[in-house]
């Protein structure tokens, strides 16, 4: 047999064996989907939990939407140029920004303390839920400022929203509001005047949990540390409400920032303490799940999300 013959044998055998799995390939491809899947739409998990040493964290969901023009929000005195590069830096369109309301829960193994209540009785209830808790469980309302989409939950038309909770907020945010005249406030907070507890500067929330001043984006604006077992995270709130146009530029001018100057110089502050020390933050309107990291780079900041961090830490 010479080696052309049993080459050709050879590619014949290959070739025969490999008749069925072509008839079936066909096959597949011109018979009709056994199940054709309706398109669902865009979805996240409405909540995200990890180990801070013996607490648990979780950080809810209680809305987001999409919001047009954010230069009339962000850099108002900045010019459009330099926005633009800015958002191109960062692969996000100029004409449109995704604003995220995000309530925390901790749980300190005797307490659970609820940090803001988004914009309505409906979103931060569906979030509990979704992550497990009922409103009666939260012992503690913390409110870190007033503005109408961090105390929107507190109450709605069936009442108190959280029935077995007392409230917590800064003194001098609660005084100014208290004269302001404001809607939101006269209907959400006024009627809980009798439950709520005022702390200051270095005030104690419960154990490991503790105030801190970050006044300018309103009077009394709160920023929280929370420590456990020699772990540190901290709650920025309205600290920076956007992770490129406020958080990496903090000097640019925010409308929603009452007092500019003095958020721009709270700004640097905290972000400049929370990259020195490499402290991971919750912020309040950073893309979900709102947790992240702080670097400092160049004039300003640049922020780092968490990926795996917080899943290690109990590997030591």
């Amino acid at each position: 047999m010479t080696m052309s013959q049993a080459l050709t044998r050879r590619q014949a055998l290959t070739a025969a064996a490999a008749l069925p799995l072509a008839a079936g390939a066909m096959t597949a491809a011109t018979r009709p989907a056994a199940a054709a899947a309706e398109m669902m739409g865009m979805g996240m998990a409405p909540y995200h939990r990890f180990k801070l040493g013996g607490f648990e964290v979780t950080t809810l969901l209680a809305g987001t939407r999409t919001v047009p023009d954010p230069q009339t929000i962000f850099g108002l005195s900045t010019p459009p140029e330099d926005f633009a590069a800015a958002a191109e830096a960062a692969f996000i369109p100029t004409d449109r920004a995704q604003f995220f309301f995000t309530p925390t829960v901790v749980n300190t193994g005797t307490e659970l303390v609820l940090f803001d209540t988004g914009l309505n009785p409906d979103g931060i209830t569906a979030a509990l839920a979704a992550a497990g808790y009922a409103p009666d469980q939260v012992d503690t309302v913390v409110i870190t400022h007033m503005h109408g989409d961090h105390i929107g939950g507190l109450s709605g038309e069936a009442g108190a929203t959280f029935p077995n909770a007392r409230y917590v907020t800064g003194a001098m945010e609660h005084n100014h509001w208290s004269g302001a005249a404001n809607e939101n406030f006269d209907a959400k907070v006024r009627p809980l005047n009798e439950q709520i507890a005022f702390v200051d500067d270095g005030g104690a929330v419960a154990s490991g949990i503790t105030a801190m001043a970050a006044f300018g984006h309103t009077p009394g604006h709160m920023t929280y540390m929370i420590e456990s077992e020699g772990q540190g995270l901290v709650l920025i709130a309205d600290l920076a409400n956007h992770y490129v146009f406020s958080l990496a530029r903090p000097d640019w001018e925010v409308r929603f920032d009452m007092d500019k100057p003095a958020a721009a110089a709270t700004r640097r502050r905290v972000l400049g303490m929370l990259a020195a020390d490499r402290l991971p933050f919750i912020g309040y309107h950073m893309p979900f799940p709102a947790l992240g990291y702080v670097a400092a780079e160049g004039d300003g900041f640049r922020y780092v999300p968490a990926s795996y961090q917080m899943m290690m830490t109990d590997a030591g």
